[in-house]
């Protein structure tokens, strides 16, 4: 890469961590001893397919800016009913959306990570809010310079200001900015306004039957097999 970046965005769940186990087995361990065995895999599955819709109201102006703690709280809300299961107790819905906190990292990130940081800033650009991102950093063993993102410019990825304000932060430009992701979409939001891009897969994000973001889809200017590979290409 002729000019290198001088900071690193990430994104987080899916692309660092395996939100889709980390989920499951909460979801197990906190609902069998009420509901029984289900496909908890499944119920993780319908929560995050809340998760864009539950901030399009805000990307569009129709609702003031809530923290991501909140809407995982209010989506699993509406997954439970939908599942025709009894309502959940206040108590533990907010439990329970607190293990978004608590995701497993994939096991290349936390090496790439530090690799990375020898030579580039690094910061989550995710709709996570910052309480969120602090305890799952803590936690997952990620090293992050700072937190950036959607709490930042008070919206939601893929809205150019998510992007602008993050690099606003820091005082670079965005070209100085890359962000890097296993989600297409959120790359073709950043390459638009001007930011590097980084893309590798996460083929189980979703299970076994990941369908979406299987390959590149786009004129990214880093494509790797994972965090590692990234490192790797970056570094030289």
């Amino acid at each position: 890469m002729q000019h290198k970046p001088k900071a690193l965005f990430f994104d987080v769940f899916g692309t660092l961590t395996d939100w889709h186990s980390s989920i499951s087995q909460a979801l197990s361990a906190r609902l069998t001893p009420l509901y029984g065995a289900l496909d908890y895999g499944a119920m993780a599955t319908s929560w995050r397919g809340r998760y864009q819709p539950s901030m399009e109201p805000i990307r569009q102006g129709d609702r003031s800016f809530v923290p991501l703690d909140q809407l995982h709280q209010e989506n699993l809300k509406h997954v439970i009913l939908a599942h025709g299961l009894p309502d959940l107790d206040d108590n533990l819905c907010r439990e329970l959306a607190m293990a978004w906190r608590y995701l497993t990292p994939w096991p290349d990130v936390v090496a790439g990570l530090d690799a990375l940081r020898q030579s580039f800033l690094l910061a989550p650009v995710s709709n996570g809010n910052v309480a969120l991102m602090v305890v799952l950093a803590r936690h997952a063993g990620f090293h992050f310079d700072m937190i950036l993102g959607a709490e930042m410019a008070q919206n939601y990825k893929p809205m150019p200001d998510v992007y602008l304000r993050s690099a606003a932060l820091i005082g670079l430009l965005p070209e100085e900015c890359m962000m890097v992701a296993a989600h297409n979409d959120d790359l073709q939001a950043a390459s638009a306004l001007g930011l590097k891009t980084a893309f590798f897969p996460r083929l189980r994000e979703y299970g076994p039957n990941q369908q979406t973001d299987l390959c590149a889809q786009g004129n990214y200017d880093l494509v790797a097999d994972d965090l590692l590979d990234l490192a790797q290409q970056l570094l030289v």
